[in-house]
Order: structure tokens, then sequence, then C-alpha cells
């Protein structure tokens, strides 16, 4: 059967390419010559719409006190001198506002303690949804000193023996000693596996697995005597790190483990 010619097509076709997905493969082409054919082009086009796509969440999926925010991917821990703008990123969708947290003013609750819950409540957000935050990402949203955002945190990890899944801990970007005390801490004196451990800390078994094993060699090492310095040295680590687990192995000595 011969189809019979439409008048319109060839009036009305072009308007279904005027998409920004063609936009983006002509500028492509025109900025950038020599990078490929149109199928190239149109590739490149298709990778950024991908990433625009992720970081762009519809009106109606956000409600009031929902704020969208840029966070580091739980999947690309930091790299020697990665800087963020070479970071997997991802959007999350956080609960900046409840209506708890207006009830807690109201109540005249003192203010570290719903300030310690809204930044646990949007650490949690984003790392369920594959994300991770940092002290300054809370600083920025909450409007706190980023300092007292970082004490908030630890003063609480170290109270609750828990930890609070944020860039610091998951990434191990942070100065601190939280995560790797409350790893050591679960095993030495819980006396727990390490797939349990992993399960409460928000990190793989492999990770814990090396926590520990760094621990019980500088412990070890410690133990015959050697110096910090020795140990990194031996180690291949920095005496920060040595020094890290040496407080450790002071506060698991001081309940007699």
């Amino acid at each position: 059967m011969i189809k019979k010619n439409n008048p319109l097509n060839g009036s009305l076709r072009p308007l279904m390419a005027k998409t920004l997905q063609n936009a983006l493969s002509h500028r492509i082409a025109k900025e950038f010559p020599r990078i490929g054919g149109p199928r190239i082009c149109k590739l490149c086009a298709e990778m950024i719409m991908e990433v625009v796509n992720d970081h762009i969440r519809p009106q109606e999926n956000v409600h009031h006190g929902q704020i969208v925010w840029t966070a580091v991917s739980v999947n690309d821990p930091p790299g020697w001198c990665q800087k963020i703008a070479d970071t997997d990123m991802v959007t999350v969708i956080l609960d900046a506002s409840t209506a708890e947290d207006v009830q807690s003013r109201i109540d005249r609750e003192p203010p570290r303690i719903y300030r310690l819950r809204k930044a646990i409540r949007m650490c949690r957000q984003a790392y369920e949804q594959g994300g991770v935050l940092t002290n300054y990402d809370l600083s920025e949203i909450m409007s706190l000193n980023d300092s007292m955002i970082s004490q908030l945190l630890a003063r609480h990890e170290r109270k609750t023996k828990t930890i609070v899944p944020r860039r610091a801990t998951i990434h191990d970007a942070g100065s601190g000693l939280s995560h790797k005390w409350i790893i050591c801490q679960k095993r030495y004196v819980e006396g727990k596996s390490s797939d349990q451990i992993a399960r409460e800390t928000y990190h793989s078994i492999e990770a814990v697995d090396r926590y520990l094993g760094q621990f019980d060699r500088v412990r070890h090492c410690l133990q015959q005597g050697m110096r910090a310095e020795e140990i990194a040295h031996i180690l291949n680590c920095s005496i920060s790190l040595v020094e890290m687990y040496e407080q450790i192995d002071k506060d698991l000595e001081e309940k007699n483990v």
C-alpha cells in the first residue's frame, strides 16, 4: 500500500527537533568542530542531559520546608589532591524545616538539642539518597559555624557510640578519630563482628577490616616500644594516623581491653 504524503509532515516535523538536547548537540559541533561527527555530538549532548536531569527536581517533588542540595556521591571517596569539581555529585532533597523543628522552638528546647537533631536528620536523608554532606554543607544550610556543627556531631558520636553518616566519617575525610574509635570500640569492647560493625557505622566490611587491621598493626608496634615516627615509616602511613590509633589504644586500655 502506497502511503499518501502528509502535507503537514514537512512543515510541522521540525518543531519536534526544537529540543535542549539538539541545541546542545549543535553547540558542541559548532564550538568543537574536531570532536567528531553528528553521532558523537549527539552522544555528548545525551551525557550532558543526564547530568542536568540528575541535578533537577520537579517542583511537585519538593514540599514546604524541603530544599534541593548537591551532595558528594557516597561512592566517590576523595583522592589525592582531588578537587570537588572532579568529584561525582548527587542531588538530594532534605527536610530543612519540619513541624517538629518549629514545635521545639515553641517549647523553648535548648538550641543544641534541636540543631543536633536537624543535622543528624539531614545527614541520614542525604546518605539514603546516595550522597554525603560535609560539615560545611550543614553550616551553610543551618547558618551555623562549621566548628559548632563538628562539635555537636562529634560529641553525639562519642556519647552514643554511633556514627552520623557524613563525608568525614564515610569517606575518612575528616581530622577526627570518632569513626575509627567507634569501630575499634565495637570490636574490642562490644565483641561485634565486621559485618555488624559495617551495618552500624555505615561502612563497608572492607573498610571496617582495613581500620581494624591498621589499628592492630599500630598497637603491635607500640607494644614493641617503637616511636610514632618509626611506626609511620614502617607501615607507610602518616604520623597523625599513628597518633590517632595510639590514642584509641590508650582509651581501650582504660577499659581493660
